[in-house]
């Protein structure tokens, strides 16, 4: 019944990977159970007058996957094939990725099922403003605390804030993260999880003796995380020789111009006809030779199919679950792929959403240059204790991270007991 409530790919393979982890650690059946499952599913419908006039029904999703270390975390996404499967496995990994990180959240997610690009900014305002009013019940600063994901930017949580803060009938700052800076947002909270993944990938370089300054990059996806990891990347004096997005992709052997690049795509909508590159095949562009791949789109791009023929030695997942078990198995046989996970390697955002929320409930601000340093020390040390882990416990990278969750999660549930 469990299962086919969440039947979908996204969440089978989360649940997949879950088991893996599960048995690698001889979880009790009785601790297992309660760590894989989410305890709260939320579905809402979203009824919303378009600007032709005509009133349109949108179904809207959040999923808390556990509040026992504390209020759940996570990001609210705009995209077609949104499902609550899929989000169910972005919580599950969003669960893990606090744990991972040290930070005192369960993992949360939500989805509305839209497509933005085909939508007005008043009627994103109007779809956002009544998801948060239906989600209200269920969400507060010690419950549940939204943040931008896919499709979705700082004016979408102001938007969220002003609702809730609205029938609040106070303001209040630390119901959401990721909004502008105005408004008590976070210095740093727009580039956190793009500059965590550049940042983590240089230290992957460091550690195979690969130097930083000329190394190559290739970004798969140009939204908020790849955009920055293209510009913070760059700025180490790397080479971003391919950039993709859903328009196109384009190739400069020498690097493209980051900012250039930034200009282009927000005037034309995408990277595509970039005059800074050439065309090249976006599924053919992953494939080339680089340093440092970064996937930083959707979920499942790395399949079993794409995995042999890799010519990275550093894979980053700046996405969530990019990389299928199937092509997990053969990148460990390979053994020449240095993996930084997901749930470590994107937790650049939530990270820094947590320092917002801190500052949110101190009424206290810290510069950009200290939110980022306090960052990239948060960064260094989950990742030096992957490699310890890894190396004790003689696993690969991936079950290490997600291990590493779970052991904490579920000692957190060991402890507090099961209530009757």
């Amino acid at each position: 019944m469990k299962e086919e409530l969440l039947k979908d790919p996204v969440f089978g393979m989360a649940a997949e990977q879950f088991d893996r982890v599960a048995d690698f650690l001889e979880l009790s059946q009785r601790v297992r159970e309660r760590c894989k499952w989410p305890k709260r599913l939320i579905t809402v419908s979203l009824p919303v007058t378009m600007d032709d006039g005509r009133t349109e029904v949108f179904f809207g999703y959040r999923v808390q996957h556990h509040l026992s270390r504390g209020p759940v975390k996570g990001g609210l996404r705009f995209h077609p094939k949104v499902n609550v499967g899929e989000v169910a496995a972005l919580a599950m990994w969003m669960n893990w990725k606090c744990a991972l990180m040290g930070l005192p959240y369960g993992g949360g997610k939500g989805g509305i099922t839209c497509n933005p690009r085909e939508m007005s900014m008043g009627e994103q305002e109007r779809l956002t403003r009544r998801f948060a009013q239906e989600i209200c019940p269920f969400i507060g600063p010690e419950i549940d605390v939204m943040a931008p994901d896919v499709g979705t930017t700082a004016q979408h949580m102001a938007w969220i804030l002003d609702t809730y803060s609205t029938r609040e009938g106070r303001f209040v700052p630390e119901i959401i993260t990721g909004k502008p800076v105005e408004l008590q947002g976070s210095e740093g909270r727009t580039q956190a999880t793009g500059h965590g993944v550049a940042f983590l990938a240089t230290r992957a370089l460091n550690k195979l003796s690969v130097p930083v300054i000329g190394a190559s990059a290739i970004v798969q996806g140009f939204g908020n995380v790849g955009s920055y990891a293209v510009e913070t990347m760059s700025s180490y004096g790397m080479k971003v020789r391919g950039v993709s997005d859903v328009t196109g992709a384009v190739w400069n052997l020498e690097g493209l111009d980051a900012l250039a690049l930034r200009a282009y795509v927000a005037e034309h909508g995408g990277v595509k006809g970039f005059p800074g590159g050439e065309e090249i095949d976006p599924d053919e562009m992953l494939l080339q030779e680089c340093d440092v791949l970064v996937p930083a789109a959707l979920e499942r791009v790395i399949t079993a199919e794409i995995a042999p023929k890799l010519k990275c030695k550093v894979l980053a997942e700046g996405a969530n679950g990019p990389t299928t078990p199937e092509a997990d198995a053969i990148m460990e046989e390979r053994g020449d792929i240095f993996l930084i996970p997901d749930v470590l390697c994107n937790a650049g955002g939530v990270t820094v959403s947590y320092f917002e929320w801190v500052q949110n409930l101190q009424r206290f601000s810290w510069t950009k240059q200290e939110v980022l340093s306090k960052l990239e020390t948060k960064l260094n040390e989950a990742f030096e204790n992957l490699l310890l882990f890894c190396g004790e416990r003689k696993c690969d990278h991936r079950l290490g991270a997600l291990a590493t969750g779970v052991e904490t999660v579920a000692k957190v549930k060991q402890t507090r007991g099961l209530f009757p």
